[in-house]
Parts: structure tokens; C-alpha cells; sequence
């Protein structure tokens, strides 16, 4: 087992190649740091320094230990910072920034959970329809949807499946499609411009299908405003399954899938965050996000488990 000063005292030498100017910065006396140095030679069993001129220079075993050196003292300093940690407590402000999409759908009432949990965290919680420009470092973002390169790092919690709905009396006046190409007959109620940029579907028999939904007399930004037209029998739309489910499971019968033999891309669900340590509030919340997806996401493929 190595002494932690005399690592200390060997690297800083190292760095600075004299005993005067180390001593200085280290605040010991220099015969203290030379007793230092040479106890650890004594252990290792082989010299780690030579005097040339008025500088200490390695020799090839100083070269090779410094290496291990910084590598201990570095796992020392992480370790005391781990046991810093488990000593604070959680508490103090943060702030979670929700794509619309899942605020009342899952975080509304997730969030209630976490402060029971952490009755010492104080949590601002904000409903967004477009992302942040600027991430606070006090803040985590949950969003739906493809992001982009945004400085931050990203974790998919879920990749979604999607499908295509319409209210039953709606088909039933239009009929029923049976290929993605019919699709062009039909009412659309575009979500986010959507239907802009076409839609593929896959089918693992007939292969893919690349059409371009006609444009929407209807276009809104948020999932619940879709949901509502769809369900009013106003036409077609994508939708994450799983927020179909719980419609019709609150509203039996309001939305019917089409086309279910035809797969749709999935839709990421991905937490944002600021790179590097993170204070131990934020990686409470992290954590806590992890575990607390919906139980009908754990159907989903995804990039991480819920």
C-alpha cells in the first residue's frame, strides 16, 4: 500500500523538477519532502530520481511510476468525492423541462412521486412545445422526438412505436384503407408539420411504402390537440401506440388503428443534460426518470431499459 503523501510529494517533484519550489507549494518543509520521495524509492525498490544541475529529473522507473502515480491519486480524489456525495443531502432547486407531448400523458404525475421521494428538492416543472435554446446547469430536459445536435449529452429512454389512427365512424363514412398509398384520399391531422416531410411505412411482406400525406386543413402542435380532432372523427393521424391505448382504455372505441400490418419509424424519447458531474439532485432526477417510464414503453424497443 502506497502513503498518499509520498505519491503526492513524487508528483508534484515530477512536475515541478525541483524540492525548493515543491516544498513551497506543498506547504512542508523540504527536508520533509526529500524523506518523503526517498521512502518511496525505499518501497519500490529502485531510485525514481537523479539530480542534474540544480533540477531532480526521472530516471526510466520515474517515468514509468509517475504514470500509476497520477492514475492512484486521481482514483483516490474520485473516491473521496464519491464518499463527499453520499454525505450531502438531496435537496435544493432544479428545473425539468418536458416536451408537451408527455407532460399531463407521464410526467405530471411521475414528478409527484420524485418529491415524495426527495422532500428536500424543489422542482420547477415547464411544459415546452420547442427546446430550450440554453440548458441551465440546474436543468434536465425529457423530450419526444428527434433533437439534433444540441450540445448536450443525450440517453434515449424509449423508442416508441407508432401507428396511424382515425375515429371509427370516420372510416366507416370513408372506408377502410388497405394500402399506405390510399392514404392521399384521406383527412390528415397534421402534427408539428409532419406531413411535410412524407411518411414510410414498412411492412415485412410487401416491403416500404414512401408517401406524402396531403396537406392538412388542420395543423397543430400538440399531441392532445391531435388526439381530440382525430377522436371527433376529423380524419387521419400518427400516434404513439401507447397514447392510443390509454385513450381508448379511458374512452372505449374513440380511435381504431389502420393499417397495423404496416410499421411505422418510432419516436425517441430522450433525456437531455449538461456533459460532466452532475450535483447529486440531478442525478436523482436522472435516475429516477429512468425507472419511472410508462409500463406500456417496456413494450417498446428502446436504448435503455425503464
Amino acid at each position: 500500500m502506497h502513503d498518499a503523501d509520498e505519491l503526492v510529494a513524487f508528483a508534484d517533484v515530477m512536475d515541478s523538477g525541483s524540492l525548493t519550489l515543491s516544498a513551497r507549494r506543498l506547504g512542508v518543509a523540504k527536508s520533509t519532502l526529500s524523506r518523503r520521495i526517498q521512502q518511496l524509492e525505499t518501497r519500490l525498490g529502485q531510485p525514481l530520481m537523479r539530480r542534474q544541475s540544480n533540477r531532480l529529473l526521472p530516471t526510466e522507473a520515474g517515468r514509468v511510476f509517475h504514470d500509476y502515480c497520477l492514475r492512484i491519486l486521481d482514483l483516490t480524489d474520485q473516491g473521496h468525492k464519491a464518499l463527499e456525495e453520499l454525505r450531502e443531502e438531496i435537496s435544493g432547486s432544479l428545473t425539468l423541462e418536458v416536451h408537451d407531448a408527455l407532460g399531463r400523458s407521464w410526467i405530471a404525475q411521475a414528478i409527484e412521486t420524485f418529491m415524495k421521494r426527495y422532500p428536500g428538492v424543489h422542482v420547477s416543472l415547464m411544459i415546452r412545445e420547442n427546446l430550450p435554446e440554453r440548458l441551465e446547469p440546474q436543468s434536465v430536459v425529457v423530450w419526444f422526438g428527434e433533437t439534433g445536435e444540441v450540445g448536450l449529452r443525450q440517453e434515449t429512454l424509449a423508442l416508441l412505436s407508432c401507428g396511424l389512427y382515425a375515429h371509427p365512424d370516420y372510416l366507416a363514412r370513408h372506408g377502410r384503407p388497405t394500402h399506405p398509398h390510399e392514404l392521399e384520399r384521406y383527412d390528415w391531422i397534421d402534427l408539428l408539420g409532419e406531413a411535410e416531410h412524407g411518411l414510410i411505412l414498412r411492412h415485412p411482406h410487401q416491403g416500404q411504402a414512401d408517401i406524402r400525406p396531403p396537406g392538412s386543413r388542420l395543423r397543430v402542435n400538440r399531441l392532445v390537440l391531435q388526439s381530440d380532432a382525430i377522436a371527433r372523427g376529423q380524419g387521419l393521424g400518427v400516434m404513439p401506440n401507447w397514447m392510443a391505448e390509454r385513450r381508448n382504455a379511458a374512452h372505449p372505441g374513440q380511435l381504431e388503428r389502420c393499417l397495423p400490418d404496416w410499421q411505422i419509424p418510432p419516436t425517441p424519447v430522450n433525456l437531455l443534460y449538461a456533459h460532466g458531474h452532475q450535483p447529486r439532485k440531478i442525478s436523482a432526477l436522472l435516475e429516477f426518470l429512468r425507472g419511472a417510464c410508462p409500463t406500456e414503453w417496456q413494450h417498446s424497443p428502446r436504448g435503455h431499459a425503464c
